[in-house]
């Protein structure tokens, strides 16, 4: 266990950026999850709209610092290479 003023108030930060990271990525993985499903279906128009509304909540992620840019560009790409592709 932390000993310091300064380690106890470190571990208090950690744990809060874990939360919020935490629900970011779950709302992320959640949209991402909805193509994929539309995707397996074969419904295009479906999975057109969950892309859309997955792009943003991507992004968001990756602007609030949970994720890389990068692996957020990469799973966009991925995703919209996937619908394209039905």
């Amino acid at each position: 266990m932390a000993n310091t003023k300064q380690a106890r108030k470190r571990v208090r930060q950690n744990e809060e950026r874990r939360q919020h990271n935490k629900h970011y990525k779950s709302r992320m993985r959640s949209a991402i999850k909805k193509v994929e499903t539309a995707v397996r279906q074969g419904d295009k128009q479906s999975a057109q709209q969950a892309l859309e509304t997955a792009v943003p909540e991507i992004d968001r992620t990756a602007s609030k610092g949970a994720i890389h840019r990068n692996a957020a560009a990469r799973t966009v790409s991925r995703l919209t290479r996937k619908v394209q592709g039905l």
